[in-house]
């Protein structure tokens, strides 16, 4: 009888401390932010052992009323409250009551630039200032990452919403953070662009460049010249229908970016990669015969008449309608992979482009081998191959470059010899290589003063649809954005590496379908 007595009172001691222990779990709150997972890796954290409490009568408050500000808590808004129910917005200039989110346009902090923020967090209040509206952007894609990985759902989560108190204060070593959809070889529609842009967008990448035309068709609508999309649009790789984007659409996804923090750079590759539109419009092939339509993945066997006024007429009626419908700065030229195009021919073609764009008043992209001609002033050179001479011929003619090495930034490429996706002539590109090189060193003679920024094409020969493209792009691409946002100084792939493996809970709650590299220690 004692022995039972003495069993059911150990037992009842164990049930206690168990539920105990579960209740202490439940409620211990999140207090160290310097041990948060953010990517990327902020310039500066201090905490201060607070916790803040996003609860239900929470709301966010904004200082002003601008325009701008306005789609910036609403973007928000958007984003917290099918798993929070938060979404009252309300305008304010006295600080807000406890529990609050606080966002706020100071334009006087000469540290943090036109995109750097101060997230403050204490036990009352999350305030989030900086300079500009993409500034506070970047800002809530910090606070994003501090709420628990379940705000990334879509239905309302019994989840305690605890962010650990202190302060971030944090601004991007370059301003040019981008990445390239193909969306010529394989045609992918509005809503997976918009998809895309959603997911780069969380990591802080600025700028989305869209290739839109190429040999396999021409994906936007150009009004002046209606036979690219009525004929040169119909097909893809392997023979697909293919498709196109309206201007509207184009316009919708140009919106739907900047709301986002993202500037859409459109593409017109030519005077290679052009069959789309010599099989649209005969006359500006050298022949004056249309070849026919292409699904392959050949490169170089296509260039347009440099020598006939038709073309520079045919490129400043394309330009000069997408330029209309594009409020961001760059025009990307193409120019890569011209094969069969003369070189003095080339060289002309290029020059005279340069100029088309410059009347526009727009500034131009092209691929490296641009730089094999005149540069333009103010022309960005986007440097992509395995050989550094039109780099360096680029910087020693004054002009910047867009960093983009094949052997390390096309997310295109496999990531080993296993992997079903993606081409591999560039090499095999795991996560760790990836991440762990540095636009500033990677070529002598080229240093960060020479350089705009860092970008991560992928081209879509293999990729048939936005979930192939997720496979291939994340988790690279979330390095690649590091990369561009974070000092050398303060990066390490060792202690990356965990702070990506803690993301795998946050990228499954957002329905990416990433690659779990054996090089990261997931947590799910």
């Amino acid at each position: 009888m004692k022995t039972n007595k003495l069993l059911n009172s150990i037992i009842c001691s164990f049930v206690i401390a168990t539920l105990f222990l579960q209740v202490s779990c439940k409620i211990q709150p999140t207090t160290d932010l310097t041990k948060e997972s953010i990517i990327p890796k902020p310039v500066l954290v201090t905490a201060n052992g607070e916790t803040f409490d996003l609860s239900r009568s929470s709301a966010i408050y904004t200082q002003g009323s601008s325009e701008t500000l306005a789609e910036t808590a609403i973007y928000l808004a958007e984003l917290i409250e099918p798993a929070t129910s938060i979404d009252r917005i309300i305008t304010t200039e006295k600080t807000p009551p406890k529990g609050s989110i606080f966002l706020s346009l100071s334009a006087t902090d000469a540290l943090l630039g036109d995109e750097g923020y101060r997230l403050e967090i204490t036990k009352k209040l999350v305030k989030i200032s900086a300079n500009t509206t993409a500034g506070l952007f970047n800002g809530i894609q910090t606070f994003r990452q501090l709420l628990p990985a379940e705000i990334e759902l879509n239905s309302k989560q019994d989840v305690e919403w605890l962010v650990a108190g202190g302060v971030i204060t944090d601004y991007p070593v370059y301003s040019y953070r981008g990445t390239m959809l193909d969306v010529t070889r394989h045609f992918l529609p509005i809503e997976a662009v918009k998809r895309h842009i959603d997911l780069i967008s969380a990591y802080k990448i600025n700028h989305l460049h869209l290739h839109l035309s190429d040999d396999q068709g021409w994906r936007v609508e150009i009004k002046s010249w209606p036979n690219l999309t009525e004929y040169g649009s119909r097909t893809q790789v392997g023979g697909g229908e293919g498709g196109f984007f309206t201007q509207e659409q184009y316009k919708d996804i140009v919106e739907y970016a900047a709301i986002r923090n993202v500037t859409i750079v459109p593409e017109f590759d030519m005077p290679g990669h052009t069959n789309a539109a010599l099989a649209s419009y005969p006359e500006l092939n050298k022949d004056g015969k249309a070849p026919e339509l292409y699904t392959g993945t050949r490169v170089g066997f296509s260039t347009l008449d440099a020598n006939k006024e038709i073309t520079y007429q045919f490129i400043e009626d394309v330009f000069r309608e997408i330029a209309e419908i594009t409020p961001g700065p760059y025009l990307h030229i193409g120019g890569d992979e011209s094969h069969v195009t003369p070189h003095e021919d080339y060289i002309k073609f290029v020059e005279r482009v340069q100029d088309i764009v410059l009347k526009l008043g727009k500034v131009s992209i092209g691929w490296d081998e641009i730089a094999s001609g005149d540069l333009r002033p103010g022309s960005i050179v986007q440097y992509w191959s395995r050989r550094p001479t039109n780099a360096i011929s680029a910087v020693e003619q004054g002009n910047k470059l867009l960093m983009s090495p094949s052997s390390r930034a096309y997310i295109d490429m496999k990531y080993d010899s296993t992997t079903v996706l993606g081409l591999r002539w560039a090499g095999l590109i795991e996560v760790d290589k990836a991440y762990d090189w540095d636009p500033a060193t990677f070529t002598e003679g080229i240093g960060m003063d020479n350089i705009i920024g860092v970008e991560a094409p992928l081209w879509t020969e293999t990729v048939t649809n936005i979930k192939d493209a997720e496979y291939l792009v994340f988790p690279r691409l979330i390095g690649i954005a590091e990369i561009g946002w974070t000092s050398a100084a303060n990066r390490n792939w060792d202690e990356y590496k965990v702070r990506l493996g803690n993301h795998a809970k946050r990228l499954k709650a957002m329905d990416v379908n990433y690659y779990p590299s054996k090089l990261v220690p997931w947590i799910e």
